[in-house]
């Protein structure tokens, strides 16, 4: 179970959020919706993430992430898409986070629990646990080992757990299966538009 400290020093929390989003699904959506919900505000980025080979470009995958966020029900006004923070290196994009928003508030870096073994690898992954908490989101078929945990907290890692009940599908699901149902409708049909997965 997660539960949130209460808000210390009216510090503003802001999550921060990059994604592959190749293409982005329902189950990002549900994420990113409830993110609205929990902190003041919320960067959204498409991700070049070097531990991956993505199949469509940076600004295919940015558009699509503007058209999830504009289909939203209820829309937020707290959300904000900025290609500005997209970077392979997390620490450059919260860097530029910081530059955009104020400094001093309190900042969480929201990653999959995919992400888990791998984040340990990162680009100066003790300096980006300084800078943030790490918000880590329970995924469909990757458990987090306890140990695992244990090592990010010993690298100084401030981490939590959070179970979204999120859908058991992902980007790979749509990649994979050409399973439509994942996807908006928007989505779909941009992807046709550009005529991308093919």
């Amino acid at each position: 179970m997660f539960s949130f400290a209460l808000k210390l020093n009216n510090m503003n929390k802001i999550a921060l959020f990059g994604t592959s989003a190749d293409p982005p699904t329902t189950g990002h959506q549900l994420i990113i919706s409830w993110l609205s919900f929990h902190y003041d505000k919320v960067g959204i980025w498409a991700s070049n993430n070097p531990f991956k080979k993505h199949q469509t470009s940076l600004s295919h995958r940015t558009t699509m992430l503007r058209l999830l966020i504009e289909n939203m029900h209820p829309s937020r006004c707290n959300i904000h898409l900025s290609k500005n923070l997209s970077h392979h290196r997390s620490l450059v994009s919260i860097a530029r986070a910081k530059n955009i928003w104020e400094r001093q508030a309190d900042y969480t870096l929201v990653i999959g629990s995919d992400l888990v073994k791998q984040i340990r690898q990162w680009y100066r992954i003790e300096k980006l646990f300084s800078e943030v908490s790490i918000l880590i989101v329970l995924r469909s078929g990757y458990v987090i080992d306890k140990l695992d945990l244990q090592t990010l907290v010993s690298l100084g890692g401030r981490c939590q757990v959070v179970d979204l009940n999120a859908p058991g599908f992902s980007s790979t699901t749509y990649r994979k299966y050409g399973d439509r149902n994942v996807l908006t409708k928007s989505i779909q049909d941009y992807i046709a538009q550009e005529q991308l997965y093919i």
